[in-house]
């Protein structure tokens, strides 16, 4: 049976690890796909249950110092008699961020220690450049030796205490055959150091070969020192890449208050059951998606919805798990529990889109996963062709001095780092970003593909409109007062079930007008309603219905033009009231429109509405181009016909009626209007419909991709710059020879630079 499972991996530090991961589980039988991030630390593996599982997988790769973290089954914490925070605790719930601060603590421990040894370590290399230039009188021999044995205890301590990871990663190359970034810093100064033992203890016996003056010890400990620091720094900037997660799970309620044999007790919110009736209280967090059953309230949305103000609630109305109650209390009735509510769905769409793979990461990808053993060779080369070319002319010793530090250089400056670090970690930044701003991103090729969209075609009902009847216009005709003959109207429509009546309806109620008891009510079908009131008889419907009863009426040809839709007033012949009712456009529409125009987008409108409504609406809002009365394979047909032409297309529409043309589309966008849509019906999801959202999640497409080809042009230029230069390739010409020690530093900060222009994106407005 095949299973997709995505795991964390501990021990994974640069991309390299992640090609060594991919290609050992790779060759394991059962094993169909695997796709490894290290920004996330997760590996995505499809497998064959029967063939193989997690722990197999796990074996498999720690020997190569990595391992698959596999979930395990536990008693509950009732079971165990523990609080909720010592169970996720006991189970390693809470153990990613745990270890990670464990793990930032202890190379915080390793900084501390090993950058006062470099200070000094590179007091002592400036002092010595110093004499050698003759700016300062020579050391007394004693003074040499006392300050070389020194470097040598310190260049000890940072090699096998804080740079063990480093001498493992040459072990397991050795050992296995897998090299990464440890590896080639373990070689590196590994040689600088096994070269300065050799020298300092038969210096004698090397003397008319080696230049036994020089050591390297300095060297070994500045560059520990500086990736050590670089690492520390990019792990703490990489946790924060990943708050969004955090924040998102911090939202979920612990308790929650329910009525049980009318008592109202507080359980564990895992133990919520469908059904269930939920006490809120004022500020109080609300648990579980649900119904109102009793009460009202305004809550706090944003955290689905972006948006700041508090969201009105009534009987009926929907809530959803972890938004926030503001003032008064109400009971609702839970309709979706643990994994089905809509914050839960949320946080599960944002890990996946964080771990997923965009397709730009493909080339990093390729280059990464051939980077250390070509690194390997260019160190060895370089240290070969000091010693062929180089003997001749600066002699043996001389040479092979420079070969070290071009060689040690080399292994150093290279930085699989931040060549794979480059796109993950702006995706996981973007994708949160996103989140927070009640944009739902389903992967990273769909944010790839959303910032080349030229043209953005668009439903008009629930996305350009509000998707539901309002009264937009109100005209009285009789000697009675508005509120008085709107009474009239509203009590008749309120005793209908028709949409068209619940706008007047609705209408009514915003302005407190009091409804009338209704006599001899009748719907009339497809023309309208009778009734009697205070002993007349009134009719509400149509033009026609009017025409029947003998009123006059002036034409409303205009009106009807304009999508909107008459409900007259007639009583004994006589017209007494016009009330118009009409899909009303969104306040943001207009401005998202321009918006989209202004970043050079097209906008269509696909609609089966009639054409003259569609035209006319169009043209409020600025629509450049109209389709009207089209079925939903109409849709997809014109979909198709604007990608023949050329265009990369995004479809934005409800999610549900228009599945055919958002599959099509190059990005489907739903425009949620809460819980009622799957969130998975799309590339994209805009909570509550915001059609402004749509130009946000443009933006912040832009600015991602924006900032990954920033990372990646900086990792190249790092390495491209870095390697010819390290090696010595410019010597012979301007005499350049780049130290390990600002190998190091570069190193350090190639990786660091790339995280830090990714967290970057968190400060831009949208």
């Amino acid at each position: 049976m095949n299973r997709t499972e995505t795991y964390r991996i501990r021990g994974m530090h640069c991309a390299s690890c992640a090609s060594i991961i991919e290609k050992s589980l790779g060759k394991v039988a059962g094993v169909h796909a695997i796709e490894v991030n290290p920004g996330t630390e997760n590996a995505k593996v499809s497998f064959d249950e029967t063939k193989t599982g997690p722990e197999q997988l796990s074996k498999v790769i720690e020997p190569l110092g990595y391992t698959l973290v596999v979930p395990t089954n536990a008693p509950t914490a009732n079971e165990m008699g523990m609080s909720e925070s010592e169970h996720a605790a006991h189970l390693g719930l809470n153990q990613t961020k745990a270890e990670k601060l464990a793990e930032l603590y202890a190379m915080r421990t390793k900084v501390l220690t090993v950058m006062p040894m470099a200070a000094l370590a590179a007091v002592i290399m400036a002092w010595t450049i110093l004499i050698e230039f003759g700016r300062l009188p020579a050391l007394a021999p004693v003074w040499s030796q006392l300050l070389n044995a020194a470097l040598a205890v310190m260049a000890t301590y940072a090699l096998f205490v804080v740079g063990k990871p480093y001498l493992l990663g040459v072990y397991r190359f050795l050992r296995y055959g897998a090299a990464n970034m440890d590896t080639l810093i373990g070689i590196g100064t590994s040689a600088a150091y096994l070269y300065s033992i050799a020298v300092t203890f038969f210096s004698e016996a090397l003397r008319p070969y080696l230049d036994v003056e020089v050591t390297y010890f300095d060297v070994a400990i500045v560059v520990i020192a500086f990736i050590t620091l670089g690492k520390y720094l990019e792990a703490r900037a990489k946790l924060k890449t990943g708050d969004a997660i955090e924040k998102l799970l911090n939202l979920q309620a612990k308790t929650a208050l329910v009525l049980r044999e009318g008592k109202e007790i507080e359980i564990p919110v895992d133990q919520v059951a469908h059904g269930d009736l939920i006490v809120v209280k004022p500020a109080g967090k609300i648990p579980v998606d649900g119904v109102l059953t009793e009460g009202s309230s305004y809550v706090d949305e944003s955290m689905v919805s972006g948006e700041p103000v508090p969201v009105e609630k009534n009987i009926g109305d929907r809530v959803v798990a972890g938004t926030i109650n503001t003032t008064g209390a109400f009971t609702f009735r839970a309709t979706k529990v643990g994994a089905e509510t809509l914050l839960a769905h949320i946080i599960k769409m944002v890990e996946d889109a964080q771990g997923s793979r965009a397709p730009i990461q493909a080339l990093a990808d390729k280059i990464s996963g051939v980077f250390v053993p070509v690194v390997l060779v260019i160190a060895f080369v370089s240290l070969a062709s000091w010693l062929f070319f180089g003997a001749s002319s600066l002699g043996f010793a001389q040479a092979l001095s420079y070969g070290l530090v071009s060689f040690v250089g080399v292994l150093v400056i290279a930085c699989p780092c931040a060549l794979g670090l480059a796109t993950p970690t702006a995706i996981i930044v973007g994708v949160g970003k996103g989140a927070r701003e009640g944009i739902l991103i389903k992967d990273a090729s769909t944010l790839e593909t959303l910032h080349t969209v030229t043209t953005v075609v668009v439903d008009k009902t629930g996305t350009i409109t509000k998707g539901k009847p309002e009264l937009v216009s109100f005209k009285n005709f009789s000697d009675k007062s508005d509120s008085d003959i709107l009474a009239i109207l509203a009590s008749l429509d309120n005793k209908s079930d028709h949409p068209i009546s619940h706008a007047v309806v609705s209408y009514a109620r915003e302005k407190n007008i009091r409804f009338l008891p209704v006599e001899g009510f009748e719907a009339l079908k497809g023309k309208g309603l009778v009734g009697t009131i205070g002993g007349v008889q009134y009719h509400v419907g149509s033009a026609r219905l009017a025409a029947e009863r003998g009123a006059s009426l002036d034409s409303l040809e205009k009106e009807t033009s304009e999508g909107k839709t008459p409900v007259i007033l007639t009583a004994g012949g006589t017209t007494l009231a016009v009330a118009l009712v009409a899909d009303a456009v969104k306040p943001e529409a207009r401005e998202a429109v321009a918006a989209l125009h202004a970043l050079g987008i097209q906008v269509v409108m696909l609609t089966g509405d009639d054409a003259r409504t569609a035209a006319f609406i169009a043209k409020e809002v600025g629509i450049d181009e109209v389709v009207a009365e089209v079925m939903p394979e109409d849709k997809l047909r014109t979909i198709q016909e604007l990608q023949a032409k050329g265009r990369v297309v995004a479809m934005a529409g409800d999610g549900i009626n228009d599945a055919p043309a958002l599959a099509q589309a190059d990005v489907g966008i739903a425009m949620a209007t809460g819980t009622d849509v799957a969130i998975e019906s799309a590339g994209i999801t805009l909570l509550h419909g915001d059609i402004g959202k749509l130009v946000k999640a443009i933006r912040l497409s832009k600015f991602t991709m924006r900032g990954i080809r920033q990372n990646l042009f900086w990792a190249f230029a790092y390495n491209i710059v870095g390697i010819p230069l390290a090696s010595g390739v410019f010597y012979p010409v301007f005499g350049w020879l780049l130290s390990p020690v600002f190998a190091g530093f570069a190193m350090a900060l190639s990786s660091v630079s790339v995280v830090g222009n990714s967290l970057r994106l968190k400060t831009k407005k949208l």
